[in-house]
Order: structure tokens, then C-alpha cells, then sequence
């Protein structure tokens, strides 16, 4: 799998700005893709060094606006800590 599919998007919310402070970072990623794929991923395209994975699955959601509904779709996030001294600028990836 190629690396720009692998990471979709960085997630840039309250909570992932906050674990940003910590050096932990927020990635939208493809459903399919394990652990050493999204570390070999984030290390190629940000020049960086990760330590440690951690990924979140999450379901889709039912979700109803008056009388239509629908879904949120399932997506997979990763939260990847980078080692000490290394840092990426998400509102620039």
C-alpha cells in the first residue's frame, strides 16, 4: 500500500491540538492498514522518528436530521508519538 493512502489526513481538533503538546499526533488513516504500515508511513513523509501506534476504530453511527437519517461513516485514527526532539507542523502536512 502506498504511503499517501495509508495516511489520509492529519485530524486538527481541540483534543489532538492538546496531545500535539505532548508530541503525540491525530491521522485519519485507511481501515485496512496495520500499525507498522502507519509508522513506516508517517516516518517517510514527515522525516520524523515514531515510537509507539495507537489505533482507534470507530463504528459507523446512526444519525437522523428531522425526518431523514442516515450514517456517519466508520473511520480509523491513529495516534502517533513521535521521540524526543522530532516535531511535525500539521497546518502545513
Amino acid at each position: 500500500m502506498d504511503k499517501y493512502q495509508v495516511i489520509k489526513r492529519p485530524i486538527v481538533t481541540e483534543k489532538s491540538t492538546k496531545l500535539a503538546e505532548q508530541n503525540k499526533y491525530t491521522f485519519e488513516v485507511d481501515k485496512n492498514a496495520n500499525k507498522i504500515e502507519i509508522k513506516l508511513a508517517v516516518e517517510e513523509i514527515f522525516n520524523v522518528k515514531v515510537t509507539s501506534v495507537n489505533v482507534i476504530n470507530e463504528i459507523a453511527k446512526a444519525k437522523r436530521v428531522g425526518q431523514h437519517s442516515g450514517f456517519k461513516p466508520a473511520v480509523s485514527k491513529a495516534i502517533v508519538t513521535l521521540a524526543e526532539g522530532f516535531k511535525i507542523d500539521v497546518y502545513k502536512a
